[in-house]
């Protein structure tokens, strides 16, 4: 741990605080000093990782480079920060707890008994360290999932207290809590986040820096009670007000001076730091030239009586970052595919939006209402981005209604048909029969290489790329040829030629119709957009300007 810093974000009062950006946020400013920043997760889930939870309970699955599927919060680390994080960057406790049962088993503990503390707590720092090393960061932030008092997050707290214990100088606290406002009283409370302090006091821990969540700023009076009751100095309570855009965040930090504190009491030198590309992006957002209304056709939206946006975050974000390079305000509707299936008279509300995207997904709910959007799409020439599933059901709408193929299906859908133009990768269809699904699809990030004068080619300014991928099932090879000669434009393909990374129409037939196999939103940032996407939202500006 020589010379390397750490800081533990936790969450208190209740979940959904926004720790992820915090520790993201944090990270950027740092990152604006001049220091070398990584970013963990830990997530107090028994899950092995992300990849067999339910996208509308847990949110969207983020795919790192390596194919480790994990938790949204990486996406938002690897946006804000500027980095790509490899798979030792995410933990849960049942990634710890079946290495530390693999160890056992292998008698790497020497006999000896093996017991929940101090085995547990010894693994998740041997992570973090590890993890440290490998990104040779100066300081790593560490976000524990869930709210202090949690049974879940206790073994996380443990580690974190005994890293303090041995490295007093090294390590800081930041809790990121909620000051509520109840509308029956009207004044800010601090009494719950006093108490989430001295939950988190009881197991070992004070906090250095209070994230101070709350509808609008706090005051001073707030301050002082949170500094004295919660026993640190009040320039070290920071105000984090709802607004508009996340992204606003590392600047609202700055104003309360936070990197210069968190490096002074971490004992670090801080240079002059350098956030221009942040204030240039916020003035974009809050003074943009154009809007535009971009639908997204999923079903992963519903949970209850609330809609889970969460589920589709990284697309979201992608359209965002597209819309802020190219100075429109976006206006994201969310629309349920399923509604077409039972209204196809619906699909008429199409023609309001500036462009559509329909994401990635998984089985058969909802997938005719998808069809029938893009062959709306298609016909009436509105922007159009497929993802993943998006292009596999491009493909087959193609098939259907231009090769004339009327029963052509993917086989994840119908075994049976007899025009499977998307078929599952032989590789994978034992792991179907044993099944095997934990983490056993195409993963990761895969070279691709693009046709010259295409759309992808304009779009992305090289004929080479790499982008992360999360599917089971291809366009079959065997039916390739025809939907070429019948117009499709395959203009990203694997090195081989083998396996079809993207589709497109020529622009001479449509203005935007392209779909990908992969899942370019999750290379997207904040700063830059992703050239895909970029081009989408510049050809929905540039038809809106010339009706």
């Amino acid at each position: 741990m020589k010379d390397r810093k750490y800081i533990f974000v936790v969450g208190g009062v209740m979940s959904g605080v926004g720790k992820g950006i915090t520790t993201s946020s944090i990270g950027a400013i740092l990152k604006a000093r001049g220091f070398n920043v990584t970013a963990l997760k830990i997530d107090p889930y028994i899950n092995v990782d992300a990849g067999t939870m339910n996208p509308t309970e847990h949110g969207e699955v983020f795919v790192l480079d390596d194919g480790d599927e994990t938790d949204q919060d990486m996406g938002n680390y690897e946006r804000f920060i500027g980095i790509t994080l490899p798979r030792d960057n995410y933990m849960t406790t049942g990634r710890v707890y079946e290495t530390v049962i693999h160890k056992e088993r292998n008698l790497e503990y020497n006999g000896r008994c093996v017991e929940v503390v101090p085995h547990i707590p010894l693994e998740v720092i041997s992570r973090i360290e590890k993890a440290s090393e490998k990104a040779k960061s100066d300081i790593t932030i560490i976000e524990i999932g869930g709210t202090i008092g949690e049974y879940q997050n206790i073994l996380f707290l443990e580690a974190a207290r005994m890293m303090k214990i041995k490295h007093p100088d090294d390590v800081i606290f930041v809790m990121v809590s909620y000051l509520p406002i109840p509308s029956k009283v009207g004044e800010m409370k601090t009494k719950p986040t006093q108490y989430a302090v001295r939950t988190l006091n009881g197991a070992g821990i004070q906090p250095d820096f209070i994230i101070a969540r709350s509808e609008t700023f706090l005051d001073e009076k707030r301050k002082e009670k949170l500094g004295m009751f919660c026993n640190i100095p009040e320039r070290y309570v920071i105000s984090a007000p709802d607004i508009d855009s996340i992204y606003e965040v590392p600047i609202n930090f700055e104003r309360d001076d936070l990197s210069r504190l968190i490096l002074k009491k971490l004992g670090l030198k801080y240079k002059k730091t350098d956030l221009k590309k942040w204030y240039d992006l916020v003035e974009k957002i809050k003074h943009p030239k154009n809007k535009l209304k971009i639908g997204i056709v999923g079903k992963y939206f519903g949970t209850g009586d609330f809609v889970l946006s969460d589920a589709y975050i990284s697309v979201i974000e992608a359209i965002k970052h597209a819309c802020y390079q190219n100075h429109a305000k976006p206006e994201i509707d969310w629309i349920n595919s399923e509604t077409y299936e039972k209204n196809p008279e619906k699909l008429q509300e199409l023609e309001n939006y500036d462009g559509v995207v329909i994401p990635g997904g998984f089985g058969s709910r909802g997938i005719e209402g998808k069809i029938l959007a893009i062959e709306f799409l298609r016909k009436n020439k509105i922007p159009f981005l497929g993802l993943c599933y998006g292009m596999q059901l491009a493909v087959i709408e193609y098939a259907r209604n231009v090769l004339g193929l009327k029963d052509a299906h993917t086989t994840e859908i119908d075994r049976e048909t007899k025009n499977p133009v998307i078929d599952i990768m032989p590789e994978q269809k034992k792991n179907l029969e044993d099944h095997n699904y934990g983490a056993t699809m195409r993963l990761g990030a895969y070279p691709a290489k693009l046709k010259k004068g295409s759309i992808a080619e304009k779009s992305y300014g090289t004929a080479k790329i790499s982008e992360r991928h999360r599917h089971r099932w291809e366009v079959n090879p065997e039916y390739v040829e025809r939907l070429e000669k019948a117009g499709i434009i395959f203009s990203g393909k694997s090195p081989d030629g083998k396996l079809m990374e993207i589709a497109e129409l020529p622009v001479s037939v449509h203005p935007f119709f392209l779909a990908t196999q992969f899942h370019p939103e999750l290379k997207t940032n904040p700063l830059e957009g992703h050239p895909l996407f970029n081009e989408f939202i510049r050809t929905g500006l540039k038809l809106k300007n010339t009706v």
